[in-house]
């Protein structure tokens, strides 16, 4: 199964920021074994693409790894080639689009309007991430009236409570952060077996 069908079938982005690569492969594994099969790890982390690479090697075959907050196409590049197979951003820019394109990996744009959730997909974006998705579930049905084609991932505002509402709307997927990873806490014994639990929470409702 290829990355973009993986997005597709499983739903749930877990959104990682701010861990050192130490934490983060930890984090990685209470993820998988709550169910979750994808993680993204932003790069205004410390020494993020070196927790690219350690998540990539240590669960290449049980997660698919991408990097986040990718602002510009040499820093897509980097990512993908230290281990990224999905590449996200907060907004749109077309030179990073089709950088993530030229190296095989699937592009997840950045947009809010209808103006540029289009232009996003129109310059090769796979999935669109509408961010900030706090504004509501009603704005993805909404925007889905006119763009019925183009896949919306929201990210920012999704939590357990609205990620249902989400989907009935017609999200494919759903960028989940901070209530899901909180990065804040300390990483330990007791962090990682709570976290796997939430995970198992997120897969469950995407599932109901």
């Amino acid at each position: 199964m290829n990355t973009l069908s993986t997005i597709f079938e499983h739903k749930i982005v877990s959104i990682v920021r701010g861990a050192n690569p130490e934490d983060t492969v930890k984090i990685a594994e209470a993820l998988r074994d709550g169910g979750i099969r994808l993680i993204e790890i932003t790069l205004n982390s410390p020494n993020a693409l070196e927790s690219i690479e350690l998540v990539s090697k240590t669960l290449g075959d049980e997660m698919e790894v991408g990097a986040g907050t990718v602002l510009d196409s040499e820093t897509a590049r980097l990512a993908i080639l230290a281990g990224a197979k999905f590449i996200l951003s907060p907004t749109v820019n077309a030179d990073t689009i089709k950088m993530t394109k030229r190296y095989g990996a699937v592009s997840i744009p950045g947009a809010f309007t209808p103006t540029e959730i289009l232009s996003a997909y129109e310059n090769g974006g796979d999935i669109i991430k509408v961010f900030p998705a706090s504004i509501g579930p009603d704005y993805i049905k909404d925007i889905r009236g006119p763009l019925p084609h183009i896949p919306l991932l929201p990210t920012g505002g999704v939590t357990l409570d609205t990620l249902g509402e989400f989907q009935r709307a017609g999200a494919v997927g759903f960028g989940i952060g901070s209530s899901l990873v909180d990065t804040k806490q300390e990483v330990n014994e007791r962090y990682l077996r709570l976290l796997t639990e939430k995970a198992e929470s997120f897969v469950a409702a995407v599932q109901a």
